[in-house]
């Protein structure tokens, strides 16, 4: 918690912030002076405060995370780690299309795409845009090229072009809402200079800010906009993990039963337009998922 301090020095007065946090099983503290009055934009100095402490923090691990899965993959002999790549692929499919309102169960997803088996008595949209998801995910990781607006309209009518061509790969020209969400979406007049200036800020910051700070801000700068009629999620996610792979990190599954706290993440921060409440709740999950690579 952070708190303002008051220090009488000599007859004068002086306010410092003051911040205790654990690291191991040490107590640390951050202080840091205000001046003989407080700031009127104390509350923006303690969210800054707090920003800067947790990212030493948390990017230092992060890289070890990086480090060490590197360090193991190494060791993974090639078959192995096709079939893991496979898992991550059906797993990631799954549950980016049940986000979305998918009927596919877990089982019936896997036999779809790793042995072909379709399942009967479900909707064939379902059935295709699994299979379409599967085909652009690995496209997708075996690119050379860097994300572009274009790259992003050609995910959006590979995923489309067979269940909702009418939409596929077109940049929405009407306004949308997000089902029971407080945020709404930019008008249609909004979306093609914020698109512009999101490939501007991607291109500025790209080798500029930490990967995961990275990959988190693109998903949730570009969900923002909404650019398309449906399957903004999606491609939302499929850039998130198109930039964790070209960084060298492992890729990030937001599983559909944690889709609660993920879903409120990204609301409060479009409702609050506070980007640092997605990034945070992006990187403790992220450092919870490859917990192991900290050992």
């Amino acid at each position: 918690m952070v708190v303002v301090r008051k220090k009488v020095i000599k007859g004068q007065t002086y306010y410092y912030l003051e911040h205790s946090y654990r690291k191991g099983k040490k107590v640390l503290k951050k202080e840091l002076y205000l001046g003989n009055k407080i700031p009127k934009n104390i509350e923006t100095i303690k969210r800054q405060l707090i920003d800067d402490i947790y990212k030493v923090k948390w990017y230092s691990d992060l890289d070890i995370i990086k480090k060490n899965y590197i360090k193991e993959h190494k060791s993974i002999p090639k078959s192995i780690k096709e079939k893991e790549l496979q898992s991550f692929v059906t797993k990631f499919t799954y549950d980016t299309q049940k986000i979305e309102g998918s009927t596919l169960t877990r089982r019936e997803t896997a036999d779809l795409l790793e042995r072909g088996i379709t399942p009967t008595s479900k909707p064939i949209r379902d059935v295709k845009e699994a299979e379409a998801h599967r085909d652009l995910f690995y496209r997708i990781l075996n690119s050379k090229k860097d994300l572009t607006l274009q790259m992003t309209l050609d995910w959006h009518w590979d995923l489309f072009s067979q269940t909702k061509a009418d939409i596929a790969g077109e940049i929405r020209k009407y306004q949308v809402g997000i089902g029971a969400s407080k945020f709404l979406p930019p008008s249609p007049v909004e979306v093609f200079p914020m698109l512009t200036e999101f490939f501007q800020w991607y291109n500025k910051n790209k080798n500029r800010i930490h990967p995961i700070e990275l990959a988190a801000l693109a998903h949730l700068k570009f969900v923002t906009i909404h650019p398309f009629g449906d399957g903004n999620g999606r491609i939302s996610r499929l850039i998130m993990n198109f930039v964790l792979n070209k960084k060298n990190y492992p890729m990030l599954d937001i599983k559909y039963e944690e889709r609660n706290g993920y879903y409120n993440a990204l609301e409060r921060s479009q409702v609050k337009k506070e980007e640092r409440i997605f990034l945070q709740w992006f990187i403790k999950k992220y450092i919870k998922e490859y917990h192991r690579y900290l050992r």
